[in-house]
């Protein structure tokens, strides 16, 4: 998945997301259409995700502004995509792509093969832009869950 680099803000930052960071990407993730806050994204349930697994979520700032974050972990097994989010006034310079790549990569680091994420049904923005960096439905699964 190559980024459209050229288009890059040069005034953004990217780094790995600190739990300091919670706070404006919950913000962000909670006012983004497409992605879903549900019970096991509290405060303190994501600082034990970041805790978890430290080097693999990362954040786009401008200045002092958090305008682009994805959540990334792994079980040991199979890495996990959550929450990708570029604030309006900053999508189209290729930030979200470069999340997700920097997640990858560190995933890949890590020695995890394969990467899953959830893109709700009803979301075609979403899905138009995980096709288009080359992701592609499994058809032999369907996501099922429980709460506990």
């Amino acid at each position: 998945m190559s980024s459209p680099k050229s288009s890059f803000p040069k005034n953004v930052k990217m780094r790995t997301m600190l739990e300091a960071d919670l706070a404006a990407a919950i913000e962000l993730w909670s006012t983004s259409d497409g992605v879903e806050l549900a019970e096991g994204d509290h405060p303190a349930e994501l600082q034990r995700y970041l805790r978890r697994n430290p080097h693999t979520s990362f954040v786009a700032c401008e200045g002092n502004v958090l305008v682009g974050a994805i959540l990334g972990g792994h079980d040991g097994r199979r890495g996990f995509l959550y929450h990708l989010a570029v604030s309006p006034a900053s999508r189209g310079h290729g930030l979200g792509r470069v999340l997700v790549e920097q997640s990858l990569a560190s995933l890949r680091a890590e020695g995890i093969p394969r990467v899953l994420i959830l893109v709700a049904r009803d979301n075609q923005q979403g899905a138009a832009f995980w096709r288009n960096c080359h992701w592609a439905p499994l058809d032999f699964a369907e996501p099922i869950g429980i709460d506990l």
